[in-house]
Parts: C-alpha cells; structure tokens; sequence
C-alpha cells in the first residue's frame, strides 16, 4: 500500500533528512592545525540570513529561531585534500573538525548591519570576476548545512566569484516541516532584499541556485521583483537553477505567470524517484510537486528548462540533491556556471547550455543513464550506453 511506502521514506527522511548533520554545529570547540599540504582549498562563504544567532549553543553561530531582520555573515571554510567531488566531508557527531579529514569552518565573522556587510561582499565582488553566486538551501538545514554545501558546490564546480548564502530559518528537524514552511514565507523579503543590494554592488552576473523548500523562497522573491518592475536586477541576473523544486505545481505555474517568461529560461531539475518529495506531496493532500513532476513540456511553455535526472544516481537514498551529490552531475553543472549566462546562449531561447549538460552527461557516463531536456522549443533526449 502507498502508505506503507510512504512511511518507509518518512523513516529515511528521520534518519538522513535533507542534511547531512543533527547537531547542527559549524565551529569547532577549540582550533585544530592542519598542515597547508593536506588542505585543498579555503572558502570565504558570505551570509545573510534570517536565522537568530545561536546564545545557547555557539558553535552553531545561528540558530533556527526566526530574526525579523536579516542578520549578515562571513565563514571562512577549509577543503581537505581528500575530499571526493559529489561528497561533503564532516566529523561525526559533535567531534572536532579535523582540516585534514573534514570539511572545516575555521572561523565565522558576524557583520553588525547590512552596511558593513554591503561593503565586504562588496569588495569581494570586486576582487573577484564580478560574479556571484546566491546559494538558497532546502528543508530540513540547519546553519552548517548551507555552509557547507555551498562550500562543496563552490568547490567541485569551480566557480569563479563570490559565493552567497542565503539561510532561511529552517528547523533543522524532519518533524518541522509546517515550521520550515512558515519559516521559508518569512524570509522572501529579506532574500529580495538581498538580491537587490548585491546588484547595487560591481557586480556583473548575479546566479541562483535553490535547493528544495528553498525554491519557494527563491520564486517569491523573484516574483516580488517582477512585481516592482525589476525582475533581471537591472540585467544582472544570470543563471537561476532549480533543483528539486518542493513548489506545488499549480503554485509555480502561477508564480511563471507573475514573472513572466525569463530572457534566459530557467533551468528545472527534477527527478521521478525523489523520496522525499514523495512525502511532501503525501502531506500536501497528493498534490504534485514540480521536483518530481512528470509532464516536462508542461512545465517548459512557461519558460523554463527541464532537466530529467529521473536515471541518473544520486549520493543519498533519497535521490533528493542529484544536482550536488552526483559527480558528474555537479561537474557539469560548473561547466555551465563558469560561462556567463548572458554568453552562454548560442541560440534563440538560451537552450543550448542544457542541451551541451545533458550531451556531455551522456557521454561521460557512458551505462545506463539517460537524461530527458525539454525547453520551450524542443526535446532532446540522451541515451548513454554506446547509443
């Protein structure tokens, strides 16, 4: 019976959730020395945040009490050498972070308003290429679990600019769902709020990426600035991803139809064996989520790109962040990041970068694996397995 299987993911869900972590804490209780050989990369994550900042518990650095005003940060994040692509790297439990080992965060800086953190964002930006990349993370996170999935994508993408977190204030919990979800209503201003101050900085080219619940954070912003006459951030806006989207159907088309039809199509990954949008769409009374959503072309007429992950593997038993779990999936999502969206597109629609992710996903797996793209004008389908 459905609910049997259900329940099943609900018992998955408990175990693993969309976060890698219980505890919740980032900082380590006293510093750990690692020879600079056995580091592979250091990160500076800037953050703004609708979180509280954690009192009672300061290794978190915030908590998932909700702020009515965005709080801003920077941490300062060490890759160890071993670290494998698709994998983030954490101690067990409450045990120290070894730089060495794990995924480490060697210190967190607290900006005290949106000023000071404009101009330190601000100079990175400017430092850097001009890019930047806005990271929106899904149910279920707590605060060292953006953190430090930002920190991996950043990493095993390449990316060349500034990376920018954007935490929400999720429970941290598989039982706070109707929490996250209130959580994630709260904080569509204070992303947009975001998002308009980093266009007022020198940046060129300002990406999204949002994860899960994240994605209705990220559309309601969007749509809040469509709204206001704003929608591309004065042309700044670049790519937007978004992986398994956890938006009722009916909702995000709504949401396309206050946008309107982007310039650039944004990108949809979604995947037919995403369990824990199973849930989601159980709990939400069997209304279909667009993570799991199986008529792409649906979706595709109001301008988006689908992508199809449904046969390719995923790094958790949930299948549930194919886009960063998945080497080659997320090598071939930086690939595309790395070209400027407004060069990317070499022809009419701006398709041509998904159709060159799911070719090259083809021919790099090389088994059984295939991935269906379906744009505004087309479908294409590769078929890996010498076909």
């Amino acid at each position: 019976m459905r609910w049997k299987a259900l329940f099943v993911v609900a018992i998955a869900l408990a175990a693993s959730g969309c976060a890698g972590s219980n505890t919740h804490d980032l900082l380590n209780k006293t510093a750990v020395e690692a020879p600079a050989s056995a580091i592979a990369a250091k990160h500076d994550i800037y953050v703004a945040t609708t979180r509280k900042p954690a009192k009672t518990e300061p290794r978190q650095v915030f908590s998932s009490d909700r702020s009515l005003h965005t709080q801003y940060a920077r941490v300062d994040v060490s890759v160890p050498k071993i670290h494998e692509i698709g994998k983030i790297e954490r101690a067990r439990g409450r045990g120290q972070s070894d730089p060495a080992k794990h995924f480490t965060a060697q210190r967190a800086v607290l900006y005290g308003n949106a000023k000071e953190f404009e101009q330190a964002v601000g100079a990175d930006i400017a430092r850097a290429d001009g890019r930047v990349l806005v990271f929106v993370h899904g149910y279920n996170n707590g605060f060292d679990d953006g953190v430090f999935r930002l920190t991996q994508i950043v990493q095993d993408t390449n990316y060349p600019g500034t990376p920018v977190l954007f935490s929400w204030a999720s429970a941290g919990k598989t039982t706070g769902y109707i929490y996250d979800k209130e959580s994630a209503n709260a904080a569509r201003d204070d992303l947009e709020a975001t998002l308009r101050m980093l266009a007022k900085t020198k940046a060129k080219s300002i990406d999204i990426i949002a994860h899960s619940m994240g994605n209705w954070v990220a559309m309601e912003a969007l749509r809040q600035l469509a709204i206001t006459g704003d929608r591309d951030l004065s042309g700044k806006l670049g790519y937007v991803v978004l992986a398994s989207p956890d938006i009722d159907v009916d909702v995000f088309k709504k949401q396309m139809l206050r946008y309107g039809k982007p310039k650039r199509p944004f990108t949809v990954l979604l995947s037919a064996d995403d369990r824990a949008l199973q849930l989601s769409t159980f709990i939400s009374g069997d209304k279909p989520r667009v993570g799991d959503y199986g008529n792409a072309a649906d979706l595709a007429q109001y301008g988006v790109v689908v992508a199809d992950l449904t046969k390719t593997q995923s790094g958790d038993s949930l299948n549930h962040a194919k886009f960063a779990d998945n080497p080659l999936l997320v090598q071939l999502l930086g690939k595309q990041l790395r070209t400027p969206a407004a060069l990317a597109s070499a022809e009419p629609g701006g398709d041509q970068p998904l159709e060159n992710l799911g070719s090259g996903l083809g021919r790099a797996v090389g088994s059984v694996a295939e991935i269906v793209v379906t744009t505004p004008f087309k479908v294409l389908t590769v078929v890996t397995g010498g076909q």
